[in-house]
């Protein structure tokens, strides 16, 4: 495969600032540039969190002059296509035919968990970018293996600490059954019932199906104190409008992961309004550090950020800190994560440091839809790990 050239976004202004905040390594002599390999969706329904999540990898590689560490980037890319089934056949064509350094995916956490498994048998480092398959900083954890954006018990577990604290006695849980709405409603209960609140059921139809009538029903007969919901992109959309549509948003407050209203607010129009949820970044969070970002970001793509684009930033803005401790030579491996484990990263979602298990240890923000934007409101829960269960490293 012919490496991607890089396209340097026009952020040189900020490149002289940006190379502070992961610390200025000498150049790397004599080493040839470094082989980053990112298997993200290209095509398909996850194809603009792909793009997201690569426009924020080469912003952050730009702002430091086109290198990481002092060493030049090369990329090479793969369409992932969010397929669990071709994911091993797709992570060992960067590993084993382009002989990357460096993995960088993926959305599906399928994918995710088919190429934990295979780099912990080629000891290649990855960074996932997105996918929140709590296995993959849990059972399947290793050295080589970090997350820059969060697991999916750290939201459901805060929106469940939200609604106790707004004194919601009963609840109901709704969600695809497959793995990341299930453990999302896991966190939620977890932290819901451990602040004395009680999940009176736990309603599931078959990802992506988006026949929410007979379940909208249900809860109406239920009559719950509040309902926690997961959802993303058309299902997020279509449940949001079908839960106002049925009369349920007056009299039973909806709440949900982030993932609920990113990316849909245009589509879910004047149905969403109101409605809170809970994730690690926030539109318009209104810091110096992620103005920077959104200004950049905009100038550089034509658009504004999202919460993938700023987890593909500090994709690499972990890698940055790595290589630069090592100044670019992987031969240095065990320093170059040691260096990432220790590491701050100055995130325009707020700083955050690793757990023990290579997953961010961040701020999880209470967000409220107003007109078309998802603004913090609050901190819902402050610098919240995830507990790594399963995890032996």
């Amino acid at each position: 495969m012919t490496p991607a050239p890089i396209q340097w976004p026009a952020v040189k202004a900020l490149a002289a600032a940006a190379a502070l905040l992961c610390g200025a390594a000498a150049p790397a002599q004599g080493l040839p540039p470094l082989k980053v390999g990112l298997m993200l969706p290209a095509t398909g329904t996850y194809a603009a969190l792909g793009t997201a999540i690569e426009n924020g990898f080469r912003l952050h590689v730009a702002e430091q002059g086109g290198k990481l560490g002092g060493r030049e980037i090369t990329f090479f890319k793969v369409d992932d296509e969010s397929d669990p089934a071709k994911a091993t056949d797709n992570v060992n064509k960067l590993i084993k035919r382009d002989g990357v350094d460096v993995v960088v995916g993926s959305v599906h956490s399928g994918v995710a968990l088919a190429m934990a498994r295979a780099v912990k048998a080629s000891r290649t480092l990855l960074i996932v970018p997105n996918a929140g398959a709590d296995a993959v900083t849990g059972p399947m954890c290793a050295p080589n293996i970090f997350r820059s954006s969060f697991s999916n018990w750290q939201p459901g577990y805060a929106m469940g600490q939200v609604m106790a604290a707004k004194g919601h006695k009963k609840a109901i849980a709704i969600t695809w059954k497959y793995a990341a709405g299930e453990e999302m409603v896991r966190g939620f209960r977890e932290a819901f019932e451990k602040a004395g609140g009680q999940v009176v059921k736990e309603l599931t139809l078959p990802f992506p199906n988006v026949e929410f009538q007979a379940l909208l029903t249900e809860i109406a007969a239920a009559r719950p104190d509040a309902v926690f919901s997961f959802f993303a992109g058309g299902g997020a959309v279509k449940f949001v409008k079908d839960y106002a549509a049925a009369g349920l948003k007056k009299g039973i407050p909806l709440y949900g992961t982030g993932f609920l209203t990113d990316g849909t607010l245009e589509a879910q129009g004047a149905d969403a309004e109101g409605v809170l949820t809970t994730l690690h970044y926030a539109d318009a969070l209104d810091t110096p550090r992620d103005q920077a970002f959104r200004l950049a970001y905009a100038k550089a793509y034509k658009l504004q950020p999202d919460v993938y684009a700023v987890q593909g930033y500090d994709a690499a803005q972990m890698l940055g800190a790595g290589l630069a401790a090592v100044k670019g030579d992987l031969n240095h491996r065990d320093d170059l994560i040691k260096a990432i484990e220790s590491a701050r990263i100055d995130s325009p979602r707020g700083a955050f440091t690793l757990s023990a298990s290579h997953n961010p240890v961040q701020d999880i923000y209470l967000r409220q839809v107003v007109g078309r934007e998802n603004k913090a409101v609050g901190v819902a829960s402050k610098a919240l790990a995830d507990p790594g269960r399963g995890c032996r490293m």
